[in-house]
């Protein structure tokens, strides 16, 4: 599978561009770990946010500790909540149960414990606060590298909760994939940047 898309010039943070917000989960925008509840390191360039369409998309990189391997690269998309994508997860082996456990692990979600599977959910408050909801979904390794290139075959099992902080920039996520170590985490904090690079998805 293949992603087509033209660069275009780079465009300040602060601008009205189309996928850029008023804080620092924007197109370009960059993260780092600073936690982590494994043995590696990770990075994650966003290249594409687009919060009419609650949809965003980027690479996540992984050095692993100690190993003098080259990184191992990954595309994902993601699925913002909001009315379009509910809390309620509903595929990728996860069901209201895992979603109840896997979502209560983020603090900022204790005031919707109860009430989030509800049909009756109002989702047009969740942009008002200071809390972005997120599941991540990788699909397919960027690197040509021989280690990587007898996976490359395979899918990519689990998938990511994610929640970030508008105030401070940082971003928690927790892996589920059935088999994996249990809450297998890591917070992610934004490094700023005077411009960013936008890339156009066709």
């Amino acid at each position: 599978m293949q992603i087509k898309h033209d660069l275009i010039a780079p465009f300040l943070a602060n601008s009205t561009q189309n996928g850029l917000a008023h804080h620092s989960l924007y197109s370009g925008s960059r993260f780092q770990a600073f936690k982590t509840s494994m043995s590696y390191d990770l990075e994650v360039i966003l290249q594409h946010v687009n919060w009419q369409d609650s949809f965003i998309c980027g690479y996540l990189s992984i050095k692993v500790v100690n190993l003098e391997i080259a990184p191992l690269t990954t595309f994902f998309d993601g699925e913002i909540i909001s009315e379009k994508y509910p809390f309620s997860t509903n595929k990728w082996g996860a069901n209201v149960e895992t979603d109840k456990e896997y979502w209560g692990k983020f603090k900022a979600f204790e005031r919707y414990q109860n009430t989030f599977n509800s049909p009756e959910f109002n989702y047009k408050e969740l942009p008002k606060s200071d809390f972005v909801f997120m599941r991540w979904k990788e699909h397919f390794l960027l690197s040509d590298d021989d280690i990587i290139r007898e996976i490359n075959g395979a899918p990519i099992p689990g998938f990511y909760y994610i929640c970030f902080t508008k105030s401070t920039g940082n971003l928690d996520g927790c892996y589920y994939h059935k088999p994996s170590e249990k809450y297998e985490s890591f917070q992610l904090k934004h490094v700023p940047q005077r411009s960013i690079d936008i890339f156009e998805f066709r």
